[in-house]
């Protein structure tokens, strides 16, 4: 049946009851017969609207602490029921089962309850059970009842019965068929994975994954591709929680790289200015100093021409002086936890710089859950949130790394697990002056650092290389002596980096035959 169909009665069951009663008031004025349980019909009640209780209609009372209200016969026949089948007609009239045209539920707040860190009894109390059933069943019978799960979805079912003389078209309850069951998919997914969290289950038989739709995008990684920005709930401070004040709207790469830089720089403690700059994923420049300013200004240094059209995350509040640094230059993105109302005015002349605050900085610690997805299924794992302290350090040359260079090999060893494998980064007093990323051999990576720092020093007026007196990171150890050969031909005093190879004494010979202090860590930062 794809005929219009008449909106005569309505059961509203609701625990974010948000626009409730001025929805409810659209409903009655529009002759609809309202059915209701515990809470929403109290709340209905004292506006003074009609409300049939669903006890009334059942003839049982609600029970079990409203565990048991609307799983009886009643309630879901009058859902289900196909009605332009005779043998569904005859055993509605038979059992005295009216027909429910619009069914109105939000789930009971399990993702806030486990948000929260609420017990675990909490949390079971709050899994919606007759709420997903009655879901279910309205959209499965689409063909003649409307289901609306969402609050803002209020508005487009009151045009919907303005636009067909009180009734709901068959596309209106399709559409809303599929938002319904996205919804209560979303919603066991989120069970599922807490439950699995609960147990201790790391690899449960099956996974789940859901979002709830952010922005549809002009375009994926490339303009022949479609693109959208799902929310997971989470609520992590970022770009998916983040405040735009300016700009024009973010796209697919402007969002992967957002993300990228505001993670790295929140590696580093609120106290210490940060300040990263990111293209295309990696970082190109990454810098601590005494202001934001004077930590912009040496990261820029590190790569100046990559850095224009980048991506700029920031671990302080943006003041005025590093937006004027910053404006100085085209940037896509400016992330930060606040910015001034200076600094705002600083980037207002600047129509295409998207300015972002987020409140706060993400906790790089937190246990989270990443996936990709590859041909026929997805890989999953823990996010890298893989840090170390001076005593994790194993030194392993004669030499042992003075107070600065070991200050410089953790910053450069933070910076590495952000940098695409194989990864190399040169670190000089608290700043990048060298980053070679992804490429298929790691004495290529090391050159390329070596060779960007020379030519930014050639650009600056230097006469030697920014890698000079600097010190050297590398994700994963160094299968030959080569790539720390190249590191150290290029200035480098200190190296880090994993350990681990079968060639590691070959390694370590080279770096005392240069004078070079060597730590491992004993971890890897591979980052695909």
């Amino acid at each position: 049946m794809t005929r219009p169909v008449p909106l005569t009665r309505a059961l509203i069951s609701v625990s974010d009851k948000t626009g409730l009663i001025d929805f409810a008031q659209e409903l009655a004025t529009r002759g609809v017969e309202i059915l209701s349980t515990g809470g929403t019909a109290k709340a209905l009640r004292e506006a003074g609207l009609s409300v049939v209780d669903v006890a009334e209609v059942t003839g049982f009372p609600e029970m079990m602490d409203g565990r048991v209200k609307t799983l009886h016969p009643v309630i879901h026949g009058g859902l289900l029921a196909l009605r332009d089948n005779e043998e569904h007609l005859a055993a509605m009239e038979a059992h005295n089962i009216q027909p429910i045209d619009l069914l109105v539920v939000n789930l009971y707040p399990f993702e806030e309850t486990v948000a929260k860190g609420a017990a675990y009894d909490d949390c079971i109390e709050n899994i919606d059970i007759g709420g997903p059933a009655m879901i279910r069943a309205a959209s499965k019978n689409h063909a003649f009842v409307a289901t609306i799960v969402d609050v803002e979805d209020y508005p487009a079912l009151l045009a919907e019965l303005d636009a067909n003389d009180g009734a709901t078209s068959y596309e209106f309850r399709q559409r809303q068929a599929q938002i319904a069951y996205a919804r209560t998919a979303a919603y066991d997914a989120a069970v599922s994975t807490w439950m699995a969290k609960a147990i201790n289950e790391e690899t449960p038989r099956r996974r789940a994954f859901a979002g709830k739709l952010a922005q549809t995008l002009r375009y994926g990684e490339n303009p022949h591709q479609k693109a959208a920005f799902y929310l997971d709930g989470s609520n992590r401070p970022g770009v998916a929680t983040a405040k735009q004040w300016q700009g024009k709207e973010l796209s697919y790469n402007n969002i992967n790289d957002t993300d990228a830089a505001f993670e790295l720089v929140a590696e580093f403690p609120v106290n210490q200015p940060a300040v990263a700059i990111i293209k295309h994923a990696n970082p190109c420049g990454v810098a601590t100093g005494a202001t934001l300013a004077e930590a912009y200004s040496r990261a820029f240094d590190c790569d100046r021409t990559s850095a224009f059209g980048g991506i700029i995350a920031l671990n302080q509040t943006l003041d005025e002086a590093t937006a004027k640094e910053i404006a100085a230059i085209f940037t896509e993105v400016v992330i930060a936890p606040d910015a001034t109302d200076e600094a705002k005015a600083v980037f207002a002349v600047k129509k295409n710089l998207r300015l972002l605050t987020t409140g706060a900085l993400p906790d790089v610690k937190a246990p989270i859950t990443t996936f990709r997805q590859v041909a026929g299924g997805f890989l999953v794992q823990d996010k890298d949130n893989g840090t170390i302290t001076p005593d994790d350090l194993q030194v392993v040359t004669k030499r042992v790394p003075t107070e600065q260079e070991l200050k410089d090999l953790l910053f450069a060893w933070t910076v590495a697990k952000h940098v695409k494998s194989n990864a190399i980064i040169y670190v000089k007093d608290g700043a990048t002056v060298g980053v070679g990323a992804g490429q298929m051999s790691r004495v290529d990576s090391t050159r390329i650092a070596a060779r960007k720092s020379q030519d930014m020093a050639e650009a600056m007026g230097l006469s030697e290389p920014l890698t000079k007196g600097s010190v050297v990171a590398s994700d994963a150890f160094f299968p030959f002596a080569d790539g720390l050969i190249t590191a150290a031909e290029a200035g480098a005093t200190a190296v880090i980096q994993p350990g681990g190879s079968l060639r590691d004494q070959e390694v370590i010979d080279a770096a005392n035959e240069r004078g070079l202090a060597m730590v491992f860590t004993g971890m890897r930062h591979f980052r695909h």
